[in-house]
């Protein structure tokens, strides 16, 4: 919604001449609805780089939101969006920042009381509705791709592969291994490989609660992929359970060596590399 030359004119000189008053105004009212969790002067400047930008795009041309004189204002909305979607707030409460500038237009078209300030106030309506539209819009996909992003540092810090001992490499698996979650776990496994260059990789399912087909598919696909990088790799974990479950499937590991926990699983792989283990023994009572 674009308004026209006379009605930008006079939105531009409602908000320039009483410029003061309609940022403290706004701002008194914004601090209402966001019941303290912003600083007074963190919230005035931000009414106050919007009122700045609302003018310039006035004073540049007609008032068009999409138009490439409105570029300042809708940098602001951007900024402004951003930011209240990283500090917490709610899309309503960052929308509600630019709906606020209605009630100060509507103060301020009352007092001029003059002819087709009814019309004016109409237009400056739609006008701040628009710009509203705009912000929520924004906040919504900042906070999509703010979900997007933790989502993904959640999945890598699920899937952790540790250093157990020089040249042994373990991944402890805990939870449901989708395709997404397998593909992480492949691609990390196979870069701590060739960071530390080690032979053995343990893949330890003591974590996952159950192995079915898929889940089958995707640790054999690592195992290969660990096998082209010059890497053996051990499964740990196979409950009583799970065993019983892989056997019902039928799923084969092949020449894949398997193990009960993980303890077992290292000192298999420490006789293969020629070093001696050996296991405590019960204390007895003399």
């Amino acid at each position: 919604m674009a308004l026209s030359t006379e009605e930008t004119g006079r939105l531009v000189a409602l908000l320039g001449a009483q410029a003061d008053r309609v940022t403290s105004r706004w701002t008194e009212i914004v601090t209402s609805s966001l019941r303290g969790r912003l600083s007074q002067a963190e919230l005035r400047r931000q009414v106050q780089d919007l009122h700045s930008a609302i003018i310039t795009t006035g004073e540049q041309g007609d008032f068009d939101l999409s138009a490439d004189n409105a570029a300042e204002l809708r940098a602001a909305l951007s900024e402004l969006s951003r930011g209240r979607a990283r500090q917490g707030f709610s899309a309503t409460e960052t929308s509600i920042s630019v709906f606020a500038l209605k009630d100060v237009l509507a103060e301020l078209v009352q007092e001029s009381d003059g002819k087709g300030a009814l019309h004016d106030y109409v237009a400056f309506a739609k006008l701040v509705d628009e710009m509203g539209l705009f912000t929520f819009d924004s906040f919504v996909r900042t906070r999509e791709s703010l979900i997007a992003d933790q989502a993904e540092q959640l999945l890598e810090l699920s899937t952790p592969v540790v250093k157990l001992w020089e040249g042994v490499v373990a991944v402890p698996l805990v939870g449901t291994l989708d395709s997404a979650r397998a593909q992480v776990v492949m691609e990390r496994l196979l870069q701590t490989l060739v960071d530390t260059s080690s032979p053995y990789a343990i893949i330890d399912i003591t974590g996952v609660p159950a192995v079915d087909t898929q889940v089958a598919q995707h640790i054999l696909k690592t195992v290969v992929a660990a096998r082209l990088m010059g890497a053996d790799c051990i499964i740990s974990g196979i409950r009583p359970q799970i065993a019983q479950t892989i056997v019902a499937l039928g799923i084969e590991f092949g020449d894949i060596a398997t193990k009960a926990s993980l303890a077992d699983a290292l000192r298999h792989v420490l006789r293969l590399t020629g070093v001696e283990t050996a296991r405590r023994q019960p204390r007895r009572d003399a």
